[in-house]
C-alpha cells in the first residue's frame, strides 16, 4: 500500500437546527469578539437570525460583513479583513455557500497571521497561524467546511488559490435545516458538483489518492445518488436535505485528501470567463470528460457506477457499466432540469479555442485526470459539449 497523508477538520457537528445553538458550541474556541462572514442574500432572507442571537446569548460580539458575491474577489477577503482588524475579533464564522466559506478561511489566516496574500497563493505557502475558525454550510455541494483550499478571483477573471492545511476550520456545523427551501436549481448543481468531487476523488491520479478518500466518495456517492431527485422535487424534505449535505461533506473529504481533475479543469473556463455557477459548470462537462477518459479509467468508474445508481449492478462487464454509468450522470443533469449544452448557458462556438487554451493553465488539476489531456483534446470535449 502507497503512503498517503489524510488531513480533515478535526470536528464535525452534524444536528438539524445546530446553527440556533451556535454560541454553546463555539464559545470556548472562538472567543468573545468574532466576525461571521456571509452574503446579502442570506442576511435578507433571515437565515443568519438564529445563529446571530445564539452568539449573542453566549455573551459574544458580532460583527457581520456580509458583502460575499459569487466567485469572491481579493478586494472582497481584503475588505473582510479591514472590518475584523479594528474590531479586535478573537475567531471567525463563515455562513453561507462556498464563496463565503473561502473568503472566511482567508480572513481567518490573514488576520491571525498578519502576512501578505501575495505570499500565501499556492500549495503549502501560508505559514499561518489564523486565527480560530468555525465554517456553517448552506448548500450542499463545495465541501469547503472540510477542504484546505480556498479559491479567490484576483484582477478580472484570473482564479488563485490557497492551498494548506492551515486553512482547515476547528468546527464544522452541518445544519440541515439551513438548507430547506433551498431552490430547485441550486440544489441540483450544487448536489451535481458534490457527486463530481467524489467520482474525481475516486478516479484521481493523485499520489495521495488513498483507501480513506475511496471509502469515503463511495459512501458519498451512495449518499447523494440516492436523494439528489428528491431534495430538487421537494426542498421541504428534511432527510434527504440531511442526507446530500453529509454526502457533500464526505466527498469534500474525499477530494481535499485525493484531488478532482479534468472536470473542475474545464469547468473552472466556464465559471471565470462566462460567471456560470461552479456546480453547473461541473456538470456541463461532466458526461463529455468521463466519455473522453473511459478508454483508461472504465474499470475505475465501473467501480462506483453502482454506489450512485443502485439498478447498474446488473451490468456485468466494466465497458457497459462505465458507459451506463456516464449516459445516466448525462441524463441525472437533464432530469433535474440543469442545462446541458455550453450553447443553453450563453457560450458562443467561437469561444471554445480560447476556453481550451485557458483549460491548459490549471496543471495542479490536470496532473491528476486518468488520461492526459492536450489542448486539442479539451477542444474537442467542448465541442462535443457544446
Amino acid at each position: 500500500m502507497n503512503p498517503f497523508i489524510f488531513t480533515t477538520t478535526p470536528q464535525i457537528v452534524f444536528r438539524p437546527g445546530a446553527a440556533a445553538g451556535i454560541g454553546d458550541i463555539v464559545k470556548k474556541k472562538l472567543g468573545e469578539r468574532v466576525l461571521v462572514v456571509t452574503d446579502a442574500g442570506l442576511r435578507r432572507l433571515g437565515l443568519c437570525d438564529p445563529a446571530l442571537a445564539s452568539l449573542a446569548a453566549s455573551g459574544i460580539e458580532v460583527t457581520v460583513f456580509d458583502s460575499v458575491e459569487a466567485d469572491p474577489s481579493l478586494a472582497t477577503v481584503m475588505a473582510a479583513s479591514d472590518m475584523a482588524r479594528p474590531a479586535g475579533v478573537t475567531g471567525i464564522i463563515g455562513f453561507g455557500g462556498g464563496s463565503s466559506l473561502d473568503v472566511a478561511k482567508v480572513v481567518a489566516l490573514l488576520c491571525g497571521s498578519g502576512e501578505d496574500i501575495d505570499e500565501a497563493w499556492g500549495v503549502g505557502n501560508a505559514k499561518g497561524p489564523r486565527l480560530p475558525l468555525v465554517l456553517v454550510p448552506t448548500t450542499a455541494g463545495t465541501g469547503s467546511e472540510v477542504t484546505s483550499v480556498s479559491i479567490i478571483t484576483v484582477g478580472g477573471d484570473e482564479k488563485r488559490g490557497v492551498s494548506s492545511p492551515i486553512i482547515l476550520p476547528d468546527i464544522a456545523i452541518l445544519d440541515a435545516d439551513l438548507t430547506i427551501g433551498l431552490p430547485a436549481h441550486i440544489t441540483a448543481a450544487t448536489g451535481i458538483d458534490a457527486m463530481v468531487h467524489a467520482i474525481e476523488s475516486y478516479a484521481s491520479k493523485s499520489a495521495n489518492n488513498n483507501p480513506l478518500s475511496k471509502m469515503l466518495a463511495r459512501q458519498a456517492l451512495q449518499l447523494l445518488g440516492a436523494n439528489i431527485e428528491k431534495a430538487v422535487s421537494d426542498g421541504q424534505d428534511r432527510a434527504a436535505r440531511g442526507a446530500m449535505l453529509l454526502g457533500s461533506m464526505l466527498a469534500g473529504q474525499a477530494f481535499a485528501n485525493s484531488p478532482v481533475a479534468a472536470v473542475h479543469a474545464l469547468a473552472y473556463p466556464i465559471g471565470g470567463t462566462f460567471h456560470i455557477p461552479h456546480g453547473l459548470s461541473n456538470a456541463l462537462v461532466l458526461p463529455h470528460v468521463l466519455r473522453f477518459n473511459a478508454p483508461d479509467a472504465a474499470s475505475v468508474y465501473a467501480e462506483i457506477a453502482a454506489d450512485a445508481f443502485p439498478d447498474l449492478v446488473s451490468e456485468r462487464e466494466d465497458e457497459g457499466r462505465c458507459a451506463a454509468f456516464i449516459e445516466r450522470l448525462a441524463g441525472l443533469s437533464e432530469k433535474l432540469g440543469l442545462q446541458s449544452r455550453l450553447r443553453d448557458v450563453g457560450i458562443g462556438e467561437e469561444h471554445l479555442a480560447v476556453m481550451a487554451r485557458d483549460a491548459m493553465k490549471q496543471t495542479r488539476l490536470l496532473v491528476n485526470n486518468p488520461r492526459e489531456v492536450s489542448e486539442r483534446d479539451a477542444l474537442s470535449i467542448y465541442r462535443a459539449a457544446w
